[in-house]
């Protein structure tokens, strides 16, 4: 039974019980690839590239169609940790932090993560990759913070900082422990997998949180420690998303030797769309969408949920998510308590999961943001007063304009690569879909809010 999606934004104040009496308190591994589309994944249609890891996932989990990412990297991550859309919480477009400065960062004082929320339900929480919200010379205890008793994180490229330009070879990387330091021949990747396995072993009986955002497959174009000869760009890039393929199996591997394969919820899925190179899906040249809010190469992201008895093996399903959904989701798994007095757009989908449900609980999803922000009266703000942006039901999706106008409508089942603009259609579906949909926009509000924060201390890196 599909859900009601009463509004834009709820407040709760009660616990969610775990969701299944079969599987109680799950923990929970997300895994993010950071910059990579469906053209490069082999069961989402990629060709000449296999990925029989994450295939395996998909062939005996779920699969979804279209679920939405924001279309660059700071959107996104704040999004998912949030449940906000990036008109409510702010970064609505990339800012560096390590690089940029000038006192924005996440402050999770002042916004909510998953990781706080599941860590205060009971879970154990560990993150590895890459983090870039934060800048841990001037926040040196931003993750636990934002919720996690343990990391493993590429620094980001700090400015004045030469040696943290490194996230794959020689990779600059904070621990808990050590604090920021160079991880001298060895591959960045490798360091932040086998952290999570480390964690795993020590923790392997109680219930966790391990969000993995991957450094791979973002620039710059790497070897890794299967092609240390290869120089060609396109057999990099290959090489590099056969890595990712691998760190997957390793880390599945991983829970599996613990014993803990049938209570761990996998999820593995990608921050936006492929910087900069193409291949062919589903018969077609796809260009990387990345910043890009395309259908099929832009917005909708690989995003595959898998765990042996609990949900359901070898499904394929058309249901809307978005990554303001992953926060009450998880919540929702976990008996995890969300904000009283701060609002979260998302809806959880545990239910469809855990074969509770038929579909997922929406109507529509929404994208936005992309582009560098901007430093008004000293502070992060967006560029623009409202960003343009698209929604979709599951058939049609219409472009919203930065002047709040609906400039284009695109139906996705008969034309998934949007190539016929039917915003001027007479077509009585076309016409009451660009109805519903354009009040769905106008329903945001008119001018996009600001990252809240409390400012960091002034710094000689900071961008002016």
């Amino acid at each position: 039974m599909i859900r009601p999606m009463l509004s834009v934004a709820f407040f709760v104040t009660l616990v969610l019980p775990a969701f299944s009496a079969e599987l109680t308190k799950p923990s929970i591994l997300f895994i993010m690839v950071d910059d990579l589309g469906k053209e490069w994944i082999s069961c989402y249609g990629a060709e000449g590239i296999e990925t029989p890891a994450i295939d395996k996932l998909a062939a005996t989990g779920m699969k979804f169609n279209n679920a939405w990412c924001m279309p660059q990297c700071t959107p996104t991550r704040v999004t998912l940790l949030t449940g906000q859309y990036p008109f409510r919480h702010g970064w609505i477009n990339h800012w560096d932090v390590p690089r940029w400065g000038a006192g924005g960062h996440f402050d999770a004082k002042r916004n909510t993560t998953y990781a706080n929320v599941l860590r205060d339900a009971g879970y154990t929480t560990c993150a590895a990759g890459k983090w870039q919200i934060d800048d841990f010379r001037v926040e040196p205890d931003a993750m636990n913070e934002a919720g996690f008793d343990d990391w493993c994180m590429w620094t980001g490229f700090e400015s004045l900082n030469p040696p943290s330009a490194n996230r794959y070879w020689n990779a600059y990387i904070n621990t808990k422990a050590e604090g920021s330091r160079t991880h001298k021949g060895k591959f960045g990747p490798d360091v932040y997998c086998d952290y999570l396995i480390d964690f795993i072993g020590k923790h392997k009986h109680k219930p966790m949180l391990l969000y993995y955002p991957m450094a791979l497959t973002h620039g710059p174009l790497t070897t890794t420690p299967d092609n240390k000869d290869v120089k060609d760009q396109r057999r990099l890039f290959a090489g590099m998303v056969r890595y990712t393929d691998k760190l997957v199996g390793k880390l599945v591997s991983a829970i599996e030797d613990a014993g803990i394969r049938e209570n761990t919820i996998i999820i593995f899925t990608t921050d936006n769309g492929t910087g900069g190179n193409s291949n062919t899906r589903l018969g077609r040249v796809v260009q990387g969408g990345k910043a890009k809010m395309s259908e099929q190469n832009g917005t909708a992201m690989p995003f595959i949920v898998n765990c042996p008895g609990a949900v359901p093996s070898g499904v394929v399903t058309n249901a809307l998510i978005d990554f303001t959904d992953i926060l009450p989701t998880f919540a929702e798994l976990g008996g995890g308590k969300l904000p009283m007095s701060r609002a979260v757009d998302g809806k959880s989908f545990a239910p469809l999961l855990l074969d509770k449900a038929e579909d997922g609980p929406r109507k529509w999803i929404m994208s936005m943001g992309g582009g560098p922000a901007t430093l008004r009266d000293g502070r992060v703000v967006p560029k623009l007063v409202y960003d343009d942006r698209v929604l979709r039901e599951k058939r049609f999706k219409l472009w919203v304009d930065a002047d709040r106008r609906p400039i284009k409508l695109f139906d996705l089942i008969a034309d998934p690569w949007e190539e016929q603009n039917l915003i001027d259609s007479k077509d009585a579906a076309a016409m009451a879909a660009r109805e519903r949909l354009a009040a769905v926009a106008l329903s945001f509000p008119e001018k996009d809010g600001a990252p809240i924060y409390d400012k960091n201390p002034p710094q000689k890196w900071d961008k002016k």
